[in-house]
Formats: C-alpha cells, structure tokens, sequence
C-alpha cells in the first residue's frame, strides 16, 4: 500500500454488538451520526460517502472488502482523494459494545500529504471520536423508545 498515515478511535455503547453492528452499517443512516458525511449503498460491495457541505467536500468511494455481521466490516477507499483501508471493529464488551474505527490511508497530495499529518491527524482523531459519540448516543436514544 506505500507510505501510509494511520488513525483510529473508539467508544464503548451500551448496546450489544448486533444492534450496534446493524446501525453502524445502515449506509443511508450514517449521516445522522458521521460527521458532515452522506453515505449509500451503491451495490452489494460497494458504498459511496461525500463528505463535506455541498460545494465544498470529496466523494469517497469504497468497497466492502470483509463482511462478519456483527463483528467487522473493512473497506478499501478506491477514490481520487481518499485510498486505504478503512475498518470499523465490533466486541462485545460486559453487556454492551466496544465500536473501534480505524483507517489506514496513503496521504493524498504524496510527500507534501504526509509531512502535514501531523498537523491533519489530531483533528482526524477528533471528527472520529466526535461521530463515535454520536453513534453511541443515536444507540442509546434508539434503545429507550
């Protein structure tokens, strides 16, 4: 994959890994807890994510390289901007879940890309914890209607 810049986050739901698992992975639902992101199923491996406020922002597009319901699905990012490998991670955790997202991405823009991610790579880490808290309290609302 060359020279790649990494980046991850977790959060413990209280929800088990099926129910946790089955949102994170409902393509459509994923902008009411992923940060400023649109996402759909394109076709049974293949999803499609902008990411930004229209017309500013990327199209990622991705295919579903792991499937294993409820416990990880992994990604390859095969658009323009964004490649790598994306993974979100399920465990079981006491009587609810442990949700990690991790990415594995080549830097765009080459040499130039990764001598800025130190700069870029704690506010990656933060959008991902902020959506992370966000998908734990979308569960946790879910869970009390």
């Amino acid at each position: 994959m060359g020279r790649a810049v990494y980046v991850g986050a977790a959060v413990e739901v209280a929800a088990p890994p099926e129910q946790v698992f089955a949102l994170l992975t409902d393509w459509d639902r994923q902008r009411e807890w992923m940060f400023l992101t649109s996402t759909r199923q394109v076709a049974p491996d293949a999803v499609e994510a902008y990411t930004g406020v229209w017309p500013v922002g990327f199209m990622d597009t991705m295919t579903i390289t792991r499937w294993e319901p409820p416990e990880l699905v992994v990604m390859e990012h095969t658009g323009r901007l964004v490649r790598g490998r994306g993974a979100f991670r399920v465990r079981a955790l006491g009587s609810g879940s442990r949700v990690i997202w991790t990415e594995e991405l080549l830097a765009p823009f080459g040499a130039l890309g990764r001598a800025g991610w130190p700069l870029v790579r704690p506010l990656a880490k933060a959008v991902f914890r902020h959506s992370l808290r966000e998908l734990a309290a979308l569960v946790a609302a879910e869970r009390r209607t």
